[in-house]
């Protein structure tokens, strides 16, 4: 199993800047690609960020050259700077992982999400 553990969600201005980081733990030599999802009240889980293991990038376009993913330093963690922030970003926000590297784990996991408030 792979556990995913969110953080670093909270409240902030229009404008402003917010960093999540993300956790993982168990399983994780059968982690490839990661992510961040987000989902706002009475809207469909959406795409945000993935990255590969090898580092490629893709990202929405409503997050484009404001939002940045990363996978940290230390092994297994997974970051997204916010910078720029608007009141539609406001959603809680998921942190994933494919473990499709591993036949015996299900294809991916799901972090319990951290909430990200904006205020204008």
């Amino acid at each position: 199993q792979v556990q995913l553990v969110e953080s670093g969600g909270g409240l902030v201005q229009a404008g402003g800047s917010l960093r999540l980081s993300c956790a993982a733990s168990g399983d994780t030599i059968c982690i490839s690609d990661m992510g961040w999802y987000r989902q706002a009240p009475g809207k469909e889980r959406e795409l945000v960020a993935t990255i590969t293991s090898g580092g490629s990038t893709n990202y929405a376009d409503s997050v484009k050259g404001r939002f940045a993913i990363s996978r940290g330093n230390v092994k297994n963690t997974l970051n997204l700077q916010m910078n720029s922030l608007k009141s539609e970003d406001a959603a809680v926000y998921y942190c994933h992982a494919l473990t499709g590297l591993c036949r015996t784990l299900p294809l991916d996991f799901w972090g319990q999400g951290t909430q990200v408030t904006v205020s204008s």
